[in-house]
């Protein structure tokens, strides 16, 4: 990381893992990074926010998901570091990386009810895929977080 962004403080944010009931996980692929990496609904804590709230919140404002039922909070979070070419362009370049509090969902509705189409949409694309598969779609920076993401999944199911 270059020097002049080590001082950066990192964002607080939330992670989503939303399994359907056959415990496929729910990705999505970014309309601002449209290669072949796709991701889990996340993002920032507004204030005043707990972690939670702000998981139903983002996860509503980013796939219109509404019926989930919250399987578990992981215990610990998660951190990212942002390659020195996104630093500076990502939110608005106050921030260096991530420290993320994760939850993992069930979702209980109709799949009718997912619309990436929102306000302000993130995403292209979504799809459910096999949780063994999470590592092999994340971009480089988040792959760390989601090699621990799914480790921690696979200890809450079995």
């Amino acid at each position: 990381m270059r020097k002049k962004y080590k001082n950066l403080p990192l964002r607080n944010g939330v992670g989503i893992v939303v399994l359907n009931n056959e415990n496929k996980v729910f990705v999505a692929k970014r309309i601002d990074n449209p290669k072949n990496f796709w991701q889990m609904p996340q993002g920032g804590i507004d204030n005043g926010e707990n972690y939670y709230e702000a998981a139903l919140r983002e996860l509503k404002e980013e796939t219109s998901i509404k019926s989930v039922k919250l399987i578990q909070e992981i215990d610990r979070k998660f951190t990212y570091i942002l390659p020195d070419h996104l630093i500076g362009i990502i939110w608005k370049g106050k921030f260096k990386g991530q420290i993320q509090k994760w939850f993992v969902m069930r979702f209980i509705g109709n799949e009718s009810e997912i619309n990436i189409n929102t306000k302000h949409p993130e995403f292209l694309d979504w799809k459910w895929i096999n949780l063994d598969d999470l590592t092999k779609i994340a971009v480089n920076f988040k792959l760390e977080v989601y090699k621990n993401i799914k480790h921690e999944i696979k200890k809450i199911l079995n």
